[in-house]
């Protein structure tokens, strides 16, 4: 039997086609506005490094980390160097997943139809994305002609222009000071990346095992984004519950998995609210109209956008992600209080110091393993 390239599990190019046919169009600005837009985003992206690494001490004086790009993108943009991420990272599930398929009766059809199937509805799934994502550091990005990358595998930095835009207009805040909030943010988490060296092949030994102890039929991975795609159109099957829904990661958990997406979701957690403490705790200084935006964004975060946007963040497990940020700040901004900015840094040292998911939710047992015992 010919074999079939693991690739082929998914049309990369028919997902990047699809995404970019159905991707909406971003909010109504002049060439000479977009230029500018451009132009003040990369300002704040420099100015926000600066900020964040005095802020955080993670970077010592006089050391320079490896240079990641940043990157300003309108939707189709975001959507190409999303899946090449995607198709990177997945390379080991997808080949575990076709060597199961070419074994299986009927495996080449799969192969020769599925893939496509499975790029149409993984591009409909990015368009939906594509105009809610304001930024993002993209950790494991292959470099590519269009899409450069750091070094030995680094990162870039991603600002969706038109979505920030969007945005600031929806909330009626500052622009200004919004479009250098959000890029507080997202510098942060190239700070967290760039300056702990083994925290990015930490992370993405994680995610393999994870993907590693996957047993998952490849039809069943079919029907839960077919699943995801009638959320976004309304057709679900007449009877089916929406709440009733399981998350796509759900739906690839054994019990190993398990306990790496609790260590996950504890990693996850801190990265995501330490983003957001760093960004509320150096947004007195430089950005004015601070209070009003968390305020705002907070709403804006908490209701979604309407019934759609519910059903969608439970399928792709984006409720959690708004957990994250809740309590990673709150475990961050614990620990500061307990023991300092350079007392909370240990953070960093190893993976044993990291949080587990359990001290995330009582930062006081972090404080008690990793400061009272190295201290005793």
């Amino acid at each position: 039997m010919t074999s079939i390239s693991g690739a082929e599990m998914v049309d990369w190019n028919l997902a990047v086609a699809t995404a970019t046919r159905l991707v909406r169009p971003g909010p109504e600005v002049s060439r000479e506005e977009a230029r500018e837009i451009v132009a003040e985003l990369r300002r704040h992206a420099k100015a926000a490094e600066e900020h964040v690494r005095a802020y955080t001490q993670m970077i010592p004086e006089g050391h320079e980390p490896p240079d990641t790009p940043v990157m300003v993108v309108d939707r189709p943009g975001w959507v190409k160097a999303n899946v090449a991420g995607f198709r990177e990272l997945l390379k080991p599930l997808l080949e575990k997943v076709n060597e199961r398929r070419v074994a299986s009766p009927g495996g080449a059809v799969f192969g020769a139809v599925g893939g496509k199937v499975t790029g149409v509805e993984l591009g409909m799934l990015l368009s939906f994305l594509s105009s809610r994502v304001l930024g993002q550091y993209e950790t494991f990005a292959p470099a590519a002609r269009d899409l450069p990358a750091g070094e030995n595998g680094g990162g870039r930095l991603l600002l969706v222009a038109p979505n920030i835009v969007h945005v600031e207009r929806e909330l009626d805040v500052d622009p200004h000071d919004f479009r250098l909030w959000v890029t507080l943010h997202e510098e942060t988490h190239r700070t967290q990346f760039t300056g702990v060296p083994w925290l990015r092949d930490h992370l993405q030994g994680e995610i393999q095992s994870f993907l590693n102890e996957t047993d998952v039929d490849p039809m069943t991975i079919l029907e839960r984004l077919r699943e995801a795609a009638q959320s976004l159109t309304g057709s679900r099957p007449e009877g089916e519950q929406e709440d009733e829904s399981r998350s796509i990661v759900e739906l690839v958990q054994t019990p190993g998995q398990r306990e790496v997406l609790s260590r996950l979701t504890a990693v996850m957690s801190l990265l995501e609210g330490h983003a957001d403490y760093v960004m509320d705790g150096v947004g007195p200084q430089v950005v004015p109209s601070v209070g009003e935006i968390r305020e705002k964004f907070q709403q804006r975060r908490a209701s979604g956008a309407g019934r759609l946007d519910v059903a969608l963040r439970k399928l792709l497990g984006l409720d959690a992600k708004l957990r994250q940020y809740r309590d990673g700040e709150r475990f961050v901004r614990a620990v500061v209080n307990e023991v300092g900015m350079d007392g909370f840094n240990r953070v960093w040292t190893s993976p044993n110091t990291l949080p587990t998911k359990s001290e995330i939710a009582k930062p006081a047992d972090w404080v008690a393993r990793v400061h009272r015992k190295s201290d005793s």
